[in-house]
C-alpha cells in the first residue's frame, strides 16, 4: 500500500489530523491567561504548575512505560490508547475550570489543602497529566507510523509535513480560542453566562474526538498494510526471536553516545519553545500594551513561516542531507531571538518589530525538528526505535516539565520577562553546544545525519 503515493500520503493526514487537534488543545488557555487569571483567581505562579503538569506523569516514567506498550503492541493499539487518553484528560481539564465545579463540596476540599494552588487549578492540572500522556505517546506513536510507511521514501517531507500541519493547530487556537471565549462565553446553556473560558476548551475537546476517529480509520489501514508484508514475505506474522523487542534492549538505547546528544540537544531546544509558547501572549501583552486576543493573534504567526518552511527543509534533507548542519543554525536563530525579546523589544515596542521576531523565530522550529526526528531511526535500531523516540520524548518532558514552574516563579518574583528570557536564550547557547558535539560525533562514526534520506 505504501508503494502508492495517494494511499501514504492519506494515511499521513489521517494521523497528522490528530495532533493537528491535539495541539490547539494544548495552547487553548494560553491566549486566555489573563482571563483565567481574572475568573478563577489563578496566579503566574499557578498558572505554571498547570503548564507543567502535562508533562508530570511523564516524566515519573509514563514515556518510558509507553515506549514499551509501542514496540510490544504496534502503532495501531497504541495510537488509539494515545487518541482515548488525550480525550479523558480533555474531559478532566474541562471539568476543572467550569463554572459550575467551583461550587462543588469536591472544590472546596481541592481548595483546603495546597492553598496557593486553587482547587480549579489542581483538576485542571489532574486533567492536563492525563492528556499529556496521550499527547506525547501520540506524538511517539506518529513518528514510528510515519517511519513505518515512509521507510526509504519521503521520510523527512512526510515527517516535517506532519509537524507543520501540528503547528497549524498552534497558528488556529491563538485565533480561535479569544473569539469563541467572547462569543459564546455570554450565552445561556451548557455554558453560562460570565463563563467565557469552557467554550474554547469544550470545542477543542470536540476536535480531539475527531481525531480519535481518524486515527480508528487508519488503524484498519495498517492491518492491511502489514497483511500485504507478509504476503510479499518482507514480514513474518510472529516475529523472531531475534527481532523480537525485550525489556533489556533499553540498555542498549542508554548506553549510545549519539541517543543522548539527540535527547540532550531536544529537551535544551523544546524547552526554549514550548514553554514560551505558554507565556509568550501575555509577553506580548505586557511588553506591547495591547489586549490578550491582539497579542494572541500577534503570536499566532509564529508557525507561520515553521508549517510553510518545514516540508521545503524536508524535501531538501530527502535529496541533499545536511541534518546536522541544519541543528546548528536552529540553534543559533533562537538564541537571537529570544535575546531580542528580552533586550530590543521592551525599547521598541513596536508591533511590525515583535512580528519579525515571531515570524524569524518559528525558522528555527522549522530547522531542528526537521533535521531532528529524521535523524532518530540512522542511529538506532529499527525494532527499539518506539522506545528511542519514548525516551527522548522523556527527557524532553523533564525540560518542559521544570521549565514552566521555573519561568512561573521568576515571573512571580521578578514581575517581568527580562530574566525569564534569559533563561530561554541560555537553553539555546546549550542546544547549539550539543549540535556541534553531535555533528563531530556523526563524522566520526559514520551514522549519516549529513546524508539525504532517499535510497
Amino acid at each position: 500500500m505504501n508503494d502508492y503515493p495517494a494511499l501514504r500520503w492519506l494515511v499521513l493526514f489521517l494521523i497528522a489530523s490528530m495532533m493537528f487537534f491535539a495541539y490547539m488543545f494544548v495552547d487553548v488557555l494560553s491566549p486566555l491567561k489573563s482571563l483565567v487569571e481574572t475568573q478563577r483567581g489563578w496566579s503566574s505562579s499557578s498558572f505554571g504548575t498547570y503548564a507543567a503538569s502535562e508533562y508530570i506523569l511523564n516524566v515519573c516514567g509514563f514515556l518510558i512505560l509507553a515506549g514499551i506498550i509501542l514496540d510490544k503492541m504496534g502503532v495501531r493499539f497504541t495510537g488509539v490508547l494515545s487518541a482515548s487518553l488525550m480525550v479523558i484528560g480533555a474531559g478532566i481539564k474541562f471539568i476543572g475550570v467550569s463554572e459550575w465545579f467551583q461550587t462543588t463540596s469536591f472544590c472546596n476540599w481541592l481548595n483546603s489543602w495546597w492553598v496557593e494552588l486553587p482547587g480549579s487549578a489542581k483538576m485542571a492540572s489532574l486533567g492536563f497529566m492525563v492528556f499529556g500522556c496521550g499527547c506525547e505517546m501520540a506524538g511517539t506513536t506518529v513518528s514510528k507510523a510515519i517511519a513505518k510507511w515512509f521507510k526509504g521514501k519521503e521520510m523527512a517531507l512526510a515527517m516535517g509535513l506532519e509537524m507543520a500541519i501540528a503547528r497549524i493547530g498552534v497558528f488556529a487556537v491563538m485565533w480561535i480560542s479569544p473569539i469563541i471565549a467572547d462569543k459564546f462565553g455570554n450565552a445561556d446553556g451548557i455554558i453560562n453566562a460570565g463563563d467565557t473560558i469552557v467554550a474554547s476548551m469544550l470545542f477543542c475537546g470536540c476536535l480531539l474526538c475527531i481525531g480519535l476517529l481518524n486515527y480508528c480509520i487508519f488503524t484498519f489501514m495498517d492491518s492491511k498494510f502489514d497483511r500485504q508484508l507478509v504476503a510479499a514475505g518482507l514480514a513474518t506474522e510472529e516475529k523472531s526471536p531475534e527481532d523480537e523487542f525485550h525489556v533489556s534492549d533499553l540498555g542498549k538505547i542508554f548506553s549510545s553516545k549519539m541517543f543522548w546528544l539527540v535527547a540532550l540537544l531536544c529537551v535544551l531546544y523544546y524547552s526554549a519553545i514550548f514553554p514560551f509558547q505558554r507565556y509568550a501572549p501575555n509577553f506580548l501583552e505586557q511588553t506591547l500594551k495591547i489586549d490578550a486576543t491582539q497579542a494572541s493573534r500577534l503570536f499566532s504567526c509564529f508557525p507561520i513561516l515553521a508549517m510553510c518552511l518545514t516540508p521545503v527543509l524536508g524535501i531538501f534533507l530527502d535529496h541533499k542531507g545536511k541534518g546536522a548542519s541544519m541543528l546548528m543554525v536552529g540553534a543559533v536563530i533562537m538564541v537571537a531571538c529570544h535575546l531580542s525579546f528580552a533586550f530590543l523589544l521592551p525599547i521598541m515596542p513596536y508591533k511590525w518589530f515583535a512580528l519579525t521576531l515571531i515570524v524569524v523565530l518559528g525558522v528555527s522550529f522549522s530547522l531542528v525538528p526537521a533535521a531532528l526526528w529524521p535523524a532518530v531511526p540512522k542511529i538506532i535500531d529499527e525494532k527499539i526505535l518506539g522506545s528511542a523516540y519514548c525516551l527522548i520524548f522523556w527527557v524532553q518532558n523533564i525540560g518542559l516539565c521544570l521549565v514552566p514552574l521555573l519561568i512561573g516563579s521568576v515571573l512571580q518574583a521578578t514581575g517581568g520577562y527580562f530574566v525569564p528570557m534569559l533563561i530561554f536564550s541560555s537553553f539555546g547557547v546549550l542546544a547549539f553546544i550539543f549540535s556541534l558535539l553531535l555533528k563531530k560525533e556523526d563524522k566520526k562514526s559514520g551514522y549519516g545525519l549529513e546524508l539525504p534520506n532517499i535510497q
